[in-house]
């Protein structure tokens, strides 16, 4: 079955970075749309990046464009989120998916926590 393990989250100050990184494995990674997905406390969950398989396409949210850089390594079934200039309105736990839309939770990493905060 699918299983997707984030690491990298942690506690950052206002400007610092993290690269967080989704290793993947049950199914065929290099033919999978990938996504970065966040929710913080009290807000609806919304999806931060994402990537088709081949890289054709690359999608950001407003408010992380240029600051965050979504790639993959297909050859190491991982996917990264280099987050830079980091603002405490980033704070929420970070989990990657499996496609590129909203993701039933059986396609879901179980998510790393990111804190920004001085």
């Amino acid at each position: 079955q699918v299983r997707l393990v984030e690491s990298g989250g942690g506690a950052v100050q206002p400007g610092e970075s993290l690269r967080l990184s989704c290793a993947a494995s049950g199914f065929v990674f290099r033919n999978a749309d990938m996504s970065w997905f966040r929710q913080a406390p009290g807000k609806d969950r919304e999806r931060v990046s994402a990537i088709t398989r081949g890289m054709g396409s690359i999608y950001y949210l407003d408010s992380v464009k240029g600051r965050f850089t979504v790639s993959r390594d297909d050859s190491k079934d991982t996917l990264y989120l280099q987050m830079n200039n980091l603002k405490p309105e980033d704070t929420a736990e970070y989990f990657c998916a499996k496609g590129w839309g909203n993701p039933p939770p059986q396609y879901r990493g179980q998510g790393t926590q990111v804190t920004v905060s001085s």
